[in-house]
């Protein structure tokens, strides 16, 4: 591999761990720390999810497409489970159990290298690279803080106030 190789790997795991640990991952604990236990488990309907489901949904994805697959560990999750559940654990519970797959999760994206990233794996059925791996489970933790976000914004009817710094300049 050349040190270009290595710059662009750096690069993209430092993109990838600021993405999803400095700025998905606070936000997502502010909003669900902001909610009741009742409301982390409130659904709109039968067909729509927690953001008791997200929380586990989230751990689920991140332990099985990160922690597992690049530690060589056993693929324990069970997937329909994060989203059957209705109720157990509590908002704090939930964001301890997360932070911590998220903990396991960056140790590894410290130690990932360009071999890593381009070696072939199978998850979830998916024959992907270690770089698809890293890039679905960034993108999939921030469609789903997108999702907790908004249900936060709906159950508390306030602005989360996440982008303040942009009124103090001149581009809106």
């Amino acid at each position: 591999m050349t040190t270009h190789d290595s710059e662009l790997t750096a690069l993209f795991l430092e993109c990838s761990r600021h993405q999803m640990l400095a700025e998905s991952w606070p936000r997502l604990r502010t909003c669900v720390e902001s909610l009741t236990d009742e409301q982390v488990w409130w659904r709109p309907n039968a067909e729509s999810n927690s953001i008791g489901n997200l929380l586990l949904h989230l751990n689920g994805n991140v332990r099985q497409w990160l922690v597992a697959s690049f530690n060589r560990l056993e693929d324990h999750r069970h997937r329909p489970a994060e989203f059957g559940a209705q109720e157990g654990l509590t908002a704090a519970q939930l964001l301890d159990r997360l932070g911590a797959t998220l903990d396991e999760a960056a140790k590894v994206l410290d130690r990932l290298t360009v071999e890593d990233l381009i070696a072939p794996c199978e998850i979830q059925g998916h024959h992907v690279r270690g770089l698809d791996a890293v890039y679905h489970v960034v993108e999939h933790f921030a469609l789903h803080y997108g999702q907790i976000a908004y249900i936060t914004k709906t159950l508390c009817a306030k602005d989360l106030g996440f982008y303040r710094e942009l009124n103090k300049t001149s581009r809106l």
